[in-house]
């Protein structure tokens, strides 16, 4: 402060100082999105010199900042934070992109199949839609049914026992690993989790029940299914999962699906971007009621 300066000036420029808002990047997984509030709840991740990893509610001045955001949407924005208030803006949704080999390669055998064969591509379910029922055979050769999970949050994944990738099919099913822990009072009869492998040649038998009790899955609640290639493709193209098997070595893209209490596809998330905490924060606001064992 240079001499002379008079008091009340200095004071004013202290005061200014510390009424001046902040910015913060903050990424995330929306979990719900309150358009008449002007407001949507974000699991974010840790802000460095902010704050740690938690759900929050962020007010949102302007109503078409939520154009394109719903819950289940891997988002970016510019968080502003003074003294008395917060608002977020400049939100926008974090597409899936991965610089890693398989996530490429998939996505370029696809462009392929569909240049040589237009017919076969599929659109995936839109969400808000009814899943149509499956059946498959669990790591304990049971027959399992999506229509026999009626009013239970199903969260469903597609992996191969073989993978050899570790952010791919082990960060798949360490994330329901972690529901699994984070929910077992829920686990069967509120929450049913499904692991659907797209290597059925291979992964049937012991070598799906083996597989199933590396990750201790509570065959009451967390099914590994598998059954015939056709039928198995079938529900891989509902929902946008693509997989082509060479020399032993599936290539695959991944998705974690999210069906809600009417058997309605509440999330199609493509990728890795999230954490297994924040699909359980996602999952949290989905499930009903604590409720008593599901009957048959």
């Amino acid at each position: 402060m240079k001499r002379g300066t008079p008091l009340a000036i200095t004071l004013l420029l202290i005061a200014s100082h510390s009424w001046a808002a902040e910015q913060y990047t903050v990424t995330g997984l929306v979990v719900n999105v309150d358009r008449t509030r002007g407001e949507f709840v974000v699991s974010c991740d840790r802000i460095p010199g902010y704050m740690d990893a938690m759900v929050m509610t962020f007010p949102v001045p302007k109503p078409e900042n939520l154009n394109g955001i719903e819950s289940s949407s891997v988002v970016e924005f510019l968080l502003h934070v003074n003294g008395k208030s917060s608002y977020a803006d400049h939100i926008r949704v974090r597409s899936f992109e991965s610089v890693e080999q398989e996530p490429q390669e998939a996505q370029r055998l696809k462009f392929l199949q569909n240049l040589a064969n237009p017919a076969v591509e599929v659109n995936p379910l839109p969400k808000g839609e009814r899943v149509p029922d499956f059946v498959f055979m669990d790591q304990t050769r049971q027959r399992v049914a999506l229509s026999q999970f009626a009013g239970e949050v199903v969260v469903l994944t597609f992996i191969y026992t073989r993978c050899p990738n570790p952010n791919y099919c082990f960060r798949l099913n360490s994330n329901l690993g972690r529901l699994q822990k984070r929910f077992p009072q829920r686990l069967g009869h509120d929450l049913v989790l499904l692991s659907i492998v797209i290597d059925p040649e291979h992964d049937q038998g012991n070598t799906l029940s083996n597989y199933a009790s590396i990750w201790h899955a509570n065959p009451q609640g967390w099914h590994f299914l598998t059954g015939p290639l056709p039928d198995i493709q079938k529900t891989t193209r509902m929902f946008g999962v693509d997989f082509w098997n060479g020399e032993g070595v599936v290539t695959h893209s991944f998705h974690t699906i999210v069906i809600d209490r009417q058997r309605k596809l509440a999330a199609n998330i493509e990728g890795n971007q999230f954490t297994a905490k924040q699909l359980g924060d996602l999952v949290e606001r989905m499930l009903p009621e604590k409720s008593g064992p599901r009957s048959h």
